[in-house]
């Protein structure tokens, strides 16, 4: 007598896909994803056609604090080499020249009358930011980082010293004039290749 082949039972898979797609869902909702870091800034609009355009736009130099950053991310402000930790307070001091030094931006008179009338101001200064090629992204973002801080603070001072809150909760108008006072003035310079120390 011949014996039966036992024949081996199917596995029900019919809540395969079910299960699957739960776990997808688990998975997606649990696991958080890296988000990109970027800066905020705003092109300036194109130029007017209808304006001739000056082609060699002298700045002096004194108005101008040069930043850069080298392909070991060494920072060097002007002169001196520095720890971006250093870069705000130079910042600051270089926006604002309160003391009105001969080597620190030029100050002229400007009228904002929510701020008092003729208010000395340094709206020629120009921060210039060059790196090199192979600077890494994050001290690139760190020096960024910085200077924007120092043009922050700077509001933040005056909007607390002229309107007795901060610069976020001043009205639109208070915070065009803080902005005639400490304008945002940060240059990009095309990449090069620098050396090390």
């Amino acid at each position: 007598m011949a014996r039966k082949k036992r024949e081996t039972p199917g596995i029900n898979s019919s809540s395969t896909a079910d299960m699957a797609f739960i776990l997808l869902i688990f998975f997606l909702v649990t696991t958080s994803m890296d988000t990109d870091a970027g800066l905020a800034r705003r092109l300036p609009p194109p130029p007017d056609p209808n304006v001739k355009q000056q082609d060699n736009i002298v700045v002096k130099e004194r108005n101008v604090l040069m930043v850069r950053l080298n392909k070991d991310n060494q920072l060097m402000v002007g002169s001196e080499y520095m720890e971006i930790g250093q870069l705000r307070a130079k910042a600051k001091e270089f926006i604002a020249n309160p003391a009105n030094m001969d080597n620190l931006p030029e100050k002229h008179l400007k009228n904002i009358p929510l701020l008092g009338g003729d208010c000395m101001v340094t709206e020629k200064h120009v921060i210039s930011v060059q790196n090199d090629v192979g600077t890494s992204y994050q001290a690139y973002l760190d020096v960024q980082n910085e200077l924007v801080a120092a043009y922050n603070e700077l509001r933040n001072e005056l909007a607390q010293a002229k309107f007795n809150k901060t610069y976020a909760q001043c009205e639109e108008d208070e915070q065009k004039a803080i902005r005639d006072f400490y304008p945002q003035k940060i240059s990009e310079a095309e990449p090069k290749k620098y050396g090390g120390k």
